[in-house]
């Protein structure tokens, strides 16, 4: 191979395996994110479900490692060193691997991740007090911003507590954050309960579960080039990694470095 295909091809996976670290840099930060969020949906799956717990330390867990692999295979390209372009290799298809596999998990597992997201969320629901509490704030945003009430609809509000107890008074109660602003009601509120004088609550109509899986649908594309995006890069890396490797099994050993 001439000089030129050999320094091309060294600053090319230079160049991936920069992009690569930066990659796992946002899937570490996308973990992290997970963790620590307090205005989203993700917060009420969150206190709830193990799941997700765990699948957040493996985002963060991947992101790390996936930064370790760049940077070697950074100094791998620049030395040429065999080992290290290997090792590169093999590290890059283990992922892979492992992502390919994650994705059949979670096509194959969908109805059961949807169980278990609709089992938290009525949890949630029945529990709801609006006293300062990450999940139920975090719940009130997601009705706000989405325009959206209970998992399938306002129904699923009848099974609080409060709701129930305060319906045994003669009080009609309703959550805040479902209010429908262009229907006539008393209160203005973010969060908490509400009081109407309407046996009909000023709330909207449609479940937050129609509107997550809209919102899933209209960002899937951009989900879906983000995932083909990384593979191609994993790929194109394992590639480059393999030529160069074969390159320098070629080429004067003393400009390798010792260690």
């Amino acid at each position: 191979m001439g000089k030129g295909c050999i320094a091309a091809t060294k600053y090319f996976l230079f160049l991936f395996n920069l992009l690569f670290f930066i990659f796992g840099a946002v899937i570490m930060g996308f973990g992290l994110w997970v963790m620590l969020d307090n205005q989203s949906f993700i917060t009420v799956l969150h206190e709830s479900s193990t799941t997700l717990k765990v699948g957040a330390y493996i985002l963060i867990g991947i992101g790390s490692l996936s930064m370790i692999i760049g940077f070697l295979g950074c100094i791998g390209a620049i030395y040429e060193v065999r080992c290290l372009l290997g090792l590169y290799f093999t590290c890059l298809l283990l992922i892979l691997i492992a992502q390919v596999t994650a994705a059949v998990l979670i096509y194959f597992q969908r109805d059961l991740l949807k169980h278990e997201m609709s089992t938290i969320v009525n949890k949630i629901l029945v529990n709801y007090t609006g006293h300062n509490k990450t999940s139920e704030h975090a719940w009130d945003y997601l009705q706000r911003t989405m325009k959206c009430c209970g998992w399938t609809g306002p129904s699923n509000w009848t099974e609080n507590i409060l709701i129930k107890s305060e319906k045994n008074n003669s009080q009609n109660l309703y959550p805040c954050s479902c209010r429908n602003v262009s229907i006539s009601g008393t209160d203005l509120k973010e969060t908490g309960l509400c009081t109407t004088l309407s046996p009909e609550w000023p709330v909207f109509t449609t479940g937050c579960i129609s509107s997550v899986e809209d919102w899933f649908l209209r960002n899937c594309g951009v989900i879906l080039g983000v995932c083909v995006g990384i593979a191609v890069i994993e790929l194109l890396g394992m590639i480059l990694s393999m030529c160069l490797c074969k390159t320098v099994q070629q080429e004067d050993y003393t400009k390798v470095p010792k260690y």
